[in-house]
């Protein structure tokens, strides 16, 4: 990787996407991002070019792209709201694909999810599977990773089944709980990424941790890491969504979505695959288990201000 190269990373003031620009930096390669967060307070500010994600204009988000040799694309939404939907973001997605080719960009990072399929029941994995064919016809070399569930100080699901934890009496877990998921480091994830970029050989991966859970266990450990050990009962799907849409309402954010609950459940977060990250969470998690969970991480708060950073676990 040469250092006069240069790689744009979309998103690289959030969350995944910064921990891959501050990969490259540290490469010594230039990186530039195409954000809608422009103004976001972020430690990478200043070290890294700004262009907005226009895709409205693919002219000019084409030009946001010459000169560039790889692309990270992280951009994605994680549920469909009135403000942005995944079809929305197909479509971005897929523009954004043929304007790298446009552009010359010789190679595509792609971050994905376990187990796409256009034959899914869930719109999420449905999209995911698009954009993987997509991007795959496009001629454009590619590495696709597809990762489970994503952890670090950003983290929204570890940190927020810590913070129901702390908070309530017993804690409800959708059905039997036993179904699997597999985190991943999100530095693990950006090292991958980083790694993948160097390479030509296309490829798809699952982007998956040391650690293999069943839900119900996982909660277990997360209580007994912060220590706050509570019951964990089984309860129907449409009564934990119910339960999560009523605490939602009180935050004023999506804590769970029905989509969500039937693909967790349905064991989409879960693969055969050898892990590619070594970051256990446990390990993770007990080294931050006084900050774990103490304050609530809200997906909405993050996508409606666009200036402040994404709250952290300390």
């Amino acid at each position: 990787m040469a250092a006069s190269e240069v790689h744009v990373v979309t998103g690289a003031f959030g969350y995944t996407g910064r921990y891959i620009a501050r990969r490259l930096l540290e490469r010594g390669v230039q990186v530039r991002t195409l954000t809608n967060s422009a103004k976001r307070r972020c430690s990478l500010s200043g070290q890294v070019s700004v262009l907005p994600l226009c895709f409205d204009d693919p002219d000019r988000l084409a030009d946001s792209l010459r000169g560039a040799t790889v692309l990270y694309n992280t951009y994605w939404v994680r549920f469909n709201h009135t403000t942005f939907r995944h079809a929305t973001a197909v479509h971005n997605t897929l523009r954004l694909f043929e304007a790298a080719r446009r552009a010359g960009i010789h190679r595509v990072v792609h971050v994905s999810i376990t187990n796409p399929s256009h034959d899914s029941p869930y719109e999420y994995f449905r999209g995911k599977a698009v954009l993987e064919r997509a991007l795959i016809a496009s001629g454009l070399s590619y590495a696709v990773l597809r990762p489970a569930v994503v952890f670090g100080r950003e983290d929204i699901l570890i940190n927020n089944i810590a913070w129901i934890l702390r908070r309530f009496p017993v804690f409800g877990v959708f059905g039997d709980g036993g179904y699997k998921l597999q985190p991943i480091y999100v530095e693990d994830l950006a090292n991958l990424a980083v790694t993948e970029g160097l390479r030509d050989a296309d490829v798809i991966v699952d982007a998956i941790g040391p650690e293999t859970f069943r839900y119900r266990d996982l909660v277990r450990q997360i209580g007994s890491i912060v220590g706050v050990k509570r019951p964990v009962t089984g309860v129907p799907a449409g009564v934990g969504w119910a339960i999560g849409w009523g605490i939602g309402k009180v935050l004023g954010d999506v804590v769970i979505t029905r989509e969500e609950i039937g693909a967790l459940m349905a064991g989409l977060l879960h693969t055969k695959s050898s892990p590619v990250g070594s970051t256990s969470l446990t390990e993770w998690a007990t080294h931050h288990a006084a900050c774990l969970g103490r304050r609530y991480h809200s997906e909405l708060a993050r996508r409606k201000d666009l200036h402040t950073p994404y709250v952290t676990v300390s």
